[in-house]
Order: C-alpha cells, then sequence, then structure tokens
C-alpha cells in the first residue's frame, strides 16, 4: 500500500443532498422547509432568548434594583500597597501615574485610598478619593493627600 492508491473505506463518504432542485430530486417544493412559518421563508433567524412561543425566561423573572446612571466606581488602592511601591521605587510622592505604571490602574479609572495596611514614612498620595482612617494614617505619618477632582 502507498499513498497513491489510498482511498476512503466503502460507503463512508456520501453527496450532499442537494435540496430545492426540482420535484424529480424528492426535496423539491418547500425545500424541506414545511408550509408557511417563519421558519420557511428566507433570512429566518431566531431571536435571541426564543423559546418557540413559550414566555422567554428574561421576561418571566421579576425586575430587580436600577442602575444609576451617575455612579462613579473608584479602584480600591490599600495603604499596604501604597507604602510597599514607594519602598520599593524610593518614591516621595504616590500619584496616578506612578500607580499606572506599576499595573494596578488603567488611564481610566478613578482610584480611592483606603486605609488596609499602614505607613511608615511620609509620602504625599495623589487620588481622586480617600477613606477617613486613609486620609489620618497618612497625615499621622507626616505624609499629605492632593485630591483629584474629575
Amino acid at each position: 500500500m502507498d499513498l497513491s492508491n489510498l482511498q476512503p473505506a466503502a460507503g463512508s463518504v456520501k453527496r450532499a443532498t442537494r435540496i430545492g432542485r426540482g420535484a424529480g430530486s424528492g426535496k423539491g417544493g418547500t425545500s424541506t422547509r414545511g408550509h408557511k412559518g417563519a421558519k420557511s421563508r428566507s433570512g429566518y433567524k431566531r431571536k435571541i432568548g426564543f423559546e418557540g412561543g413559550q414566555m422567554p425566561l428574561q421576561r418571566r423573572l421579576p425586575k430587580w434594583g436600577f442602575n444609576n446612571i451617575n455612579r462613579k466606581e473608584y479602584k480600591a488602592i490599600n495603604l499596604d500597597l501604597i507604602s510597599t511601591l514607594a519602598e520599593a521605587k524610593g518614591l516621595e510622592k504616590i500619584g496616578l501615574e506612578e500607580l499606572r505604571a506599576a499595573g494596578f490602574i488603567n488611564s481610566r479609572q478613578l482610584v480611592k485610598i483606603l486605609a488596609n495596611g499602614a505607613v511608615n514614612r511620609a509620602i504625599t498620595v495623589e487620588a481622586h478619593a480617600f477613606s477617613a482612617a486613609a486620609q489620618k494614617a497618612i497625615e499621622a505619618a507626616g505624609g499629605s493627600i492632593v485630591k483629584i477632582e474629575k
């Protein structure tokens, strides 16, 4: 046996049924789509969530809550991360640029500093918001805060 006489097993390869090719083919007329209805028509595409006429799940379930269009979502950064970054890079000021360069935030995120951890040296922290405890901890260590208006 070699590559020149290879062929598939008998009966394993079958020609595709060609529908809509006349009455003699056995698949002419309605072309296996049945009579009338949305599925028989050209361009039919089932709606997302359609359950065959049954009330769809997204309409059976009750609505709950609401989305506030004025919500401001902050990326939380803890004091332990701020102090670790300041020590590792030898920085006196930590701002958005330093956090972006370190990969903690992206350019569109608002930043809030939270008080988890401790600050052991005087640093200036620049962010959009601060928790009251974080502000006290930074100022107690001799540092200062700068609030950025967005």
